[in-house]
């Protein structure tokens, strides 16, 4: 599949079905997250699959199904901070980008889970995840169930309305 078109078709998945996901695709979405650029390439990321039935109803309720559950977590240490912004949570969205824009190529679903949807603190207890380190997202994972819903394409904001030339709001 080529970039663009898995970025066209990429959507939040929230129905799975229950076969696993094998272990190649595992290692090749993870490898996606690992090329992606950070700042100053400090590569401040790690991620935890989580398999266990038990475990994903704890750390993400329901999990709409999903066989697998990635949590993608940051270590601030190992990034930056410059005007007055932490560049961890950049590095970390980078590479979780990368990792669903893979599973779209392999056929996999993701749903991007993070923000006031996560509870950081019950996630770290659950999972052994030390203090300093934060959870920045999670996503189920599995193969979509069903029919997909349609592509997010159609409901973005017109080019014009987002991109600017020049100065904001010039039109070139």
């Amino acid at each position: 599949m080529e970039l663009m078109q898995a970025i066209r078709e990429r959507r939040s998945i929230r129905r799975y079905r229950k076969d696993p996901v094998c272990g190649c695709a595992i290692a090749g979405l993870i490898e996606a997250a690992r090329l992606a650029p950070s700042w100053k390439n400090g590569q401040c990321w790690r991620f935890i699959l989580v398999r266990d039935h038990e475990m994903l109803q704890r750390i993400a309720g329901e999990n709409y199904g999903a066989p697998a559950c990635i949590v993608a977590c940051g270590l601030p240490e190992e990034s930056g901070r410059n005007n007055e912004q932490d560049y961890y949570l950049v590095d970390v969205a980078i590479a979780v980008e990368h990792l669903v824009l893979a599973a779209v190529d392999m056929g996999l679903g993701t749903c991007w889970v993070s923000g006031r949807m996560l509870e950081e603190q019950k996630i770290k207890e659950a999972l052994g995840i030390p203090e300093e380190v934060r959870v920045v997202a999670m996503t189920p994972l599995g193969y979509p169930d069903g029919d997909l819903p349609p592509a997010p394409a159609g409901r973005r904001r017109p080019t014009e309305e987002i991109f600017f030339s020049e100065s904001w709001g010039a039109q070139g």
